[in-house]
């Protein structure tokens, strides 16, 4: 597991705002989108942002370039290769953890715990994307994929046991609105049984809220992603709704969620968009 990489500038003072604003996106390289990061700060104005994707060594990071925007407090885990994950935050974090869940020793997870009125632990997950081929006999990548979720099933117990929202890219498009066509795509990796039902066993057992569908009618099209097989856009919207937001049953109902759609359209843009969650403080 990579080491975690705190930076915390000048003290920040405490967060007294009535909202706090948190985005999740898988960025598909930090160093390569850089500026895409900046023009989504720019629009959504986040106090935090939680990545995943972000294909760099912790030490290769553009934390100064993220401090000199307000991101003063960065716990990163990554590694080189096509994985890693981060937090930034305008203030200030603790209690920072990276885990290692099913055994796949990749670095997919780090949360932080912030301050809002009370402990709020927000969750980069990074599920692993399991190749094209749904056979753990015959594709390595999808074994990983299934020993990941199933590695959830008893660290999401305790994760759920505290007030957090798991937020990332989980690979999984669970429910037959979340792709364009289930039919036709119950058999590709990603929206296959074997991973959807993994998925919502560890959703219902633990009391997870899918925020982003609880908000939406389940027969209404939501994605998050689209291939970049798709040369225009929109082009023939045939989307997924691979990236999450689930929140615990104590924080849940104090959160909404928007999607960022026009950013699949922005210049050099990721594959995924931004999924936008704003917290109300309690009380």
């Amino acid at each position: 597991m990579s080491e975690l990489d705190i930076i915390v500038d000048e003290p920040t003072p405490p967060l007294e705002k009535d909202e706090l604003v948190v985005v999740t996106w898988n960025i598909n390289s930090i160093r390569a989108r850089v500026d895409l990061f900046a023009k989504m700060v720019r629009k959504v104005k986040p106090d935090i942002v939680l990545l995943q994707e972000t294909r760099c060594a912790d030490g290769n990071f553009p934390s100064k370039t993220m401090v000199s925007r307000g991101f003063k407090h960065i716990a990163l885990n990554g590694r080189n290769g096509h994985h890693g994950v981060a937090v930034l935050s305008k203030v200030p974090i603790r209690d920072i953890r990276a885990d290692m869940i099913g055994g796949v020793d990749q670095p997919r997870h780090v949360s932080a715990v912030v301050d809002f009125g009370e402990p709020i632990r927000l969750h980069s997950l990074y599920i692993p994307a399991g190749g094209d081929e749904p056979d753990p006999e015959i594709n390595p990548k999808f074994k990983d994929k299934l020993a990941f979720v199933d590695g959830m099933v008893s660290w999401g117990a305790e994760a759920v046991g505290e007030t957090s929202l798991l937020t990332g890219d989980f690979n999984i498009a669970p429910y037959e609105h979340d792709v364009w066509s289930h039919r036709q795509l119950l058999g590709v990796v990603s929206h296959t049984p074997a991973e959807t039902e993994r998925l919502e066993a560890v959703r219902t057992s633990q009391g997870w809220v899918d925020i982003v569908r609880r908000d939406r009618p389940m027969d209404e099209k939501v994605y998050t992603w689209w291939s970049y097989r798709n040369k225009t856009w929109p082009g023939n919207n045939r989307g997924r709704r691979l990236d999450h937001i689930w929140g615990s049953p104590t924080i849940a109902d104090r959160v909404t969620t928007e999607i960022l759609t026009e950013a699949r359209g922005w210049e050099k843009a990721s594959d995924h968009v931004p999924l936008i969650a704003r917290i109300k403080r309690a009380g």
